[in-house]
């Protein structure tokens, strides 16, 4: 199994994740989103190319109110920054097949790493999420996803991430 990005001959059809938004996503509107430029799509797939999981990623801000007080002193970010740059993760599903495997983690360790790398080319402050339901808020928050004031996003400083690949 590899995470790689998605591509026509990666099968999705019976792809069941039990949440109707994320499996029409994958199924529908992923390639589209791909071609326009939109977000990239990771997928996890096995060795005939079934799609059991998936991520995308895509440029973001974050408005600087959402931020929590003590997090905008320790940055030190001059006052004219309003929004300040972020990749959000936009989806990240598993098959109803596949859940429990630990492939949930292993997918956000491999956003993780993709987004540092990004944020090290292009800057960026933090990942946002959008959690689809409390099982996710719950997921996000085990590896350490703080809620954005005044939204029901979530975000993760890259600072942290940095923190947690390389202790």
């Amino acid at each position: 199994m590899e995470i790689v990005l998605l591509e026509k001959q990666h099968n999705r059809e019976s792809f069941n994740s039990s949440t109707p938004l994320l499996d029409e996503y994958i199924k529908k509107q992923a390639s589209q989103d791909v071609k326009r430029d939109l977000s990239a799509c990771y997928v996890l797939t096995d060795n005939e190319g079934k799609v059991l999981a998936y991520y995308t990623l895509s440029s973001n801000s974050i408005p600087r109110e959402g931020l929590p007080e003590e997090l905008l002193k320790k940055l030190r970010l001059p006052p004219s920054y309003q929004n300040l740059p972020a990749i959000m993760l936009g989806r990240l599903a598993v098959d109803q097949e596949h859940k429990g495997k630990g492939y949930g983690k292993f997918l956000l360790q491999d956003a993780f790493e993709k987004c540092l790398l990004a944020s090290d080319s292009i800057g960026s402050l933090a990942i946002i999420v959008d959690p689809i339901d409390d099982s996710a808020v719950a997921f996000y928050k085990k590896y350490g996803f703080i809620n954005l004031e005044g939204s029901s996003r979530m975000f993760i400083p890259m600072k942290t991430i940095r923190e947690l690949i390389n202790p």
